[in-house]
């Protein structure tokens, strides 16, 4: 399993490989918040609901972000 995926299933969510590599595929390619139409299309292809991958999305970022050394939620910079 990727390390997001172990991350991921810390959060409760079990997804399979494939499933996995779509959603990476689409955070590091497409977007990193994708505007509902397109999560709609990326919840289609994965087999999840809408909400399960706005999910994934939102703890994805939140560990790009821990990654790249920002705050875990947007909007949270302090001075």
């Amino acid at each position: 399993m990727s390390a997001s995926g172990d991350a991921m299933a810390m959060f409760g969510m079990h997804l399979a490989e494939d499933q996995i590599k779509v959603l990476e595929e689409n955070f590091t390619k497409v977007s990193k918040h994708p505007d509902d139409a397109t999560l709609m299309l990326i919840a289609a292809e994965c087999g999840l609901s809408e909400e399960e991958t706005a999910k994934w999305f939102r703890m994805r970022n939140a560990l790009w972000r821990k990654a790249e050394g920002l705050p875990a939620e947007l909007g949270s910079v302090k001075d």
